[in-house]
């Protein structure tokens, strides 16, 4: 006979071997649903016994148990049977041999499809959650750097050459805002995962009289699935998830890579602590910044999680299979690396010393007035094209001279151009070149000072969300 842990041994005189015991299991991976399969099996025995499915004592019993279990893990003694195929098995088993025949009633109208859907669910509800309080955390530190420095001038790059004059407070913002955007996908994810799938059963629902909405009222989910096939093969919340992870992931990767120019030698804005430096084991003058080369490198773990779950997924039929088990290592991954990263990049910003004076020598470099030369001569009648070209020569004039557009006189200007006026070289000064830049979400000083604003007030918004749904 098939062993008395196998949840299907009336079908079987045997059972699988040890390897294929091995093979199917997942209660390394799932066993961090613990709490969640725990709160869904109390509201479920619970409402069992409000519906006469099952007597009041037995709820009670049931709700005694699981509670009791509860506290083992959570104290590090209860002792998990490698035997159990998942942590669903691993707990209803131990509460079957804790209050006898009482457990054994626990799974009635329940299949472990919705069982694993509504844990798995639970579970990513309360990760978007702790993802989106770290989020706030880190762009909170963005916030405080740009108001701390915003009147320090740094040069803006595209391409990795010089371009512009910005504020460093302007570009610590670009970031602030691709980390709201991660935020409005947590939240997106966490909605996703707010819809009960419990009730469903293994694909066609039960015949036994469950009060769903009750279940999902005390679990705190806000809607209970339309489709009982859909709700137990649905996975789209993980793909939202660890989508949002795996964006986020690049957002930071991009931050990382500049911090790490940034601490070089040869850029010289920065100087990280060295709590987020290593050194070198045979290179004595080394500070490397290892940990935003980290946060770097596992950007590639987090963009391959989101694709073994996509591949996991296609091509499915209805309803559930096997296949799905493999659900959730990916997104698990996901979801602990992007957490890390979002500390470690928080901690690197929160402690690393802004040389702004290096930052202000670089603004000078570059020939990075050149457009406002050529918009001072757009401004003042000659066609933008023609304007460009003729700054252009001014550029390569300076280059091969080895001076800087700030040294031209009054009297080259007007040899380049006879539209160049005397208040033409006030133009060009690093200080004018940034202020003027006044259109809405541009770096002048009193743009920048509203986005602070507007970036102080997006917090606090997503502040009160998380506390409006950290007590589900």
């Amino acid at each position: 006979m098939a062993d008395a842990k196998t949840p299907w041994g009336g079908r079987f005189t045997g059972m699988p071997g040890e390897f294929q015991q091995r093979f199917g299991a997942s209660l390394g991976v799932d066993a961090r649903l613990y709490a969640e399969d725990i709160a869904g099996s109390i509201a479920h025995a619970r409402m069992l016994a409000k519906q006469g499915v099952i007597p009041a004592g037995d709820a009670a019993s049931i709700e005694a148990g699981l509670l009791g279990i509860l506290r083992d893990i959570e104290a590090g003694t209860f002792a998990f049977d490698l035997a159990d195929e998942d942590i669903h098995m691993a707990i209803e088993s131990e509460l079957t041999r804790r209050i006898g025949d009482a457990g054994k009633r626990l799974h009635t109208g329940r299949s472990r499809n919705d069982q694993v859907a509504t844990d798995t669910r639970l579970h990513i509800k309360r990760e978007a959650l702790r993802l989106h309080d770290a989020n706030v955390r880190l762009r909170a530190a963005l916030v405080r750097l740009a108001g701390e420095y915003e009147g320090v001038v740094m040069p803006g790059y595209t391409h990795l050459q010089k371009a512009q004059p910005v504020l460093f407070g302007h570009h610590l913002l670009a970031y602030f805002w691709m980390l709201t955007r991660d935020a409005l996908r947590l939240r997106q994810a966490f909605e996703a995962a707010d819809v009960l799938p419990l009730g469903s059963a293994a694909l066609a629902g039960t015949t036994f009289p469950l009060d769903r909405r009750a279940v999902a009222a005390e679990l705190g989910f806000s809607a209970i699935s339309a489709n009982s096939l859909d709700a137990v093969s649905d996975r789209d919340f993980l793909a939202d998830l660890t989508y949002a992870c795996a964006l986020s992931m690049v957002h930071l990767s991009r931050l990382a890579e500049e911090l790490i120019l940034w601490s070089t030698e040869e850029f010289g804005f920065i100087t990280l602590d060295d709590a987020w430096s290593t050194g070198s084991s045979i290179m004595p003058q080394k500070k490397n910044p290892d940990f935003a080369e980290l946060v770097r490198g596992k950007t590639g773990r987090v963009v391959g999680d989101l694709m073994s779950l996509l591949v996991t997924l296609k091509s499915l039929p209805l309803a559930y299979n096997k296949d799905m088990q493999e659900d959730k290592e990916p997104v698990f991954d996901a979801i602990d690396t992007l957490a890390d990263s979002l500390f470690a990049v928080e901690g690197m910003l929160s402690t690393m010393r802004v040389n702004a004076a290096r930052m202000a020598e670089g603004a000078l470099g570059g020939f990075m007035a050149a457009t406002d030369l050529a918009d001072y001569l757009a401004a003042h009648g000659v066609p933008f094209r023609e304007a460009h070209e003729v700054v252009g020569k001014l550029v390569l004039a300076c280059e091969r001279e080895g001076r800087t557009l700030q040294d031209l006189t009054d009297a080259e200007l007007a040899s380049a151009s006879p539209v160049f006026g005397a208040d033409a070289r006030a133009a060009v000064e690093i200080e004018t070149v940034v202020s003027r830049r006044t259109t809405e979400g541009g770096t002048a000083p009193a743009r920048v000072a509203e986005q602070l604003a507007h970036a102080s007030a997006a917090l606090s918004a997503d502040e009160r969300w998380i506390a409006e749904n950290i007590g589900e």
